[in-house]
């Protein structure tokens, strides 16, 4: 699970307080899952250890729903009684929270671990330059393809982002039954790559302001590259248009696709899915054989609430937490991609599958533009809307790009 779509952000947030208790009651919000258990197992450890280091201090961990999220932050951020002193939020959502005075700058400098964290996961814990949330852990995409029909067929892994229609048309005209690729209309950090290894790009700041870049010629060869995919030969939109991620990789995983592009943070349920042991992975490629595609960097911050009374006590457990000892027991536990190099390289060592997701990272990765009004943008699905009306819609290209980098601009100025 990785928070991927932002909220509505926050107008006013807590005043922030000189009080800095050192006893009492720690209160702390994390994101609930489908499977809980495992990640629940992990913070209890965490807990246990951080009782025991701070005599008089008890850890309250509440587990909260992704879904209501921005409900349930708006009203902390307008009554502090009612917020935690730590969270778990989403780092698209991490400039809305901060323009609307939820979280406060994290400190740090002074912590052992610190040192390692790679420099462009960090950056998405950052507004401004300044680090409002510890990445806890990141999540990027790469190709998921089934080995078993790829040599049935003879066909070897797309090694550029041009071989991967042709390659998934192969596919579907031997076997019917499959789709080529499993591409979503809706599925907007599948289709991103492309944009970014064509030279495109979401928006691009202009002063202290951000401007739609999604209908430069560079975006929109990534755009026509992508849909492209979503056509009865290779991805039927009948079938495929309405699909985001999480669809798109449920299809692969129920033995229905070829290929499919999908995270690091799915390779456990695909491992328990049909497709168990009749795939594998390789990074999506660029745009020349050789290169890598940059990915999305999703994932999830911890931070500490700017209303909080125990900001040292707050501190200390995010680092406890998101240090590089409990990142690698929820890697364990979870599957949840460390944000520490030398610890990305210890679990790249003990599970060979992780490389890929590794080697993405390395290869340089993307993020949304950092601002509170991405917030607008995303709920207004502008960029889903985009890919829909020219895949399944039919719908110009051009104008549809047009419409789309208006509707961004509106937002951008508002």
């Amino acid at each position: 699970m990785l928070a991927m779509t932002g909220c509505a952000p926050v107008q006013s947030g807590p005043a922030a307080t000189g009080a800095d208790q050192q006893t009492g009651q720690l209160r702390v919000w994390l994101f609930d899952e489908v499977n809980r258990g495992p990640k629940e197992a992990v913070v209890k450890e965490a807990v246990t250890e951080f009782q025991n280091a701070h005599q008089g201090v008890t850890v309250d961990v509440q587990y909260i729903q992704v879904q209501t999220r921005a409900e349930r932050f708006k009203a902390a951020f307008s009554d502090p009684k009612s917020a935690p002193d730590v969270a778990e939020f989403g780092n698209t959502d991490l400039a809305g929270y901060v323009a609307g005075g939820g979280f406060a700058e994290l400190d740090l400098s002074g912590w052992n671990d610190a040192k390692d964290l790679l420099p462009a996961v960090l950056d998405t814990g950052k507004v401004d330059g300044k680090v409002y949330g510890l990445p806890w852990y990141v999540g990027v995409r790469a190709l998921y393809y089934r080995t078993d029909v790829f040599n049935e067929l003879g066909l070897k892994p797309p090694a550029t982002l041009d071989e991967i229609a042709p390659t998934a048309r192969r596919v579907r005209e031997a076997k019917p039954d499959l789709l080529g690729i499993s591409a979503g209309g809706k599925y907007t950090y599948g289709a991103m790559p492309f944009v970014w290894a064509n030279g495109g790009d979401i928006a691009r700041k202009d002063g202290d302001k951000y401007v739609s870049a999604i209908d430069s010629a560079e975006s929109k060869a990534g755009l026509r590259q992508y849909t492209e995919l979503i056509a009865d030969d290779i991805c039927p939109p009948a079938q495929c248009a309405g699909n985001g991620g999480d669809a798109s990789v449920e299809a692969f995983r129920a033995g229905k696709a070829a290929m499919v592009i999908g995270g690091d943070f799915n390779r456990k349920s695909v491992d328990a899915s049909s497709a168990a042991g009749k795939y594998a992975v390789v990074p999506l490629p660029g745009k020349t054989a050789g290169s890598i595609a940059p990915a999305f960097s999703g994932g999830n911050l911890l931070g500490v609430m700017k209303g909080s009374e125990r900001k040292t006590l707050a501190k200390e457990f995010v680092q406890l937490l998101g240090g590089k000892t409990y990142q690698r027991k929820m890697f364990d536990a979870m599957g949840n991609m460390p944000t520490f190099a030398d610890v990305q390289k210890a679990v790249a060592e003990s599970q060979p599958a992780v490389e890929p997701f590794i080697k993405t990272l390395n290869a340089g990765t993307k993020f949304v533009p950092v601002t509170p009004n991405w917030a607008k943008i995303d709920a207004q699905a502008v960029l889903p809307t985009l890919i829909q009306e020219v895949a399944a819609g039919g719908n110009d290209l051009d104008a549809a790009a047009k419409k789309a980098a208006d509707a961004m601009n509106t937002a951008f100025a508002s």
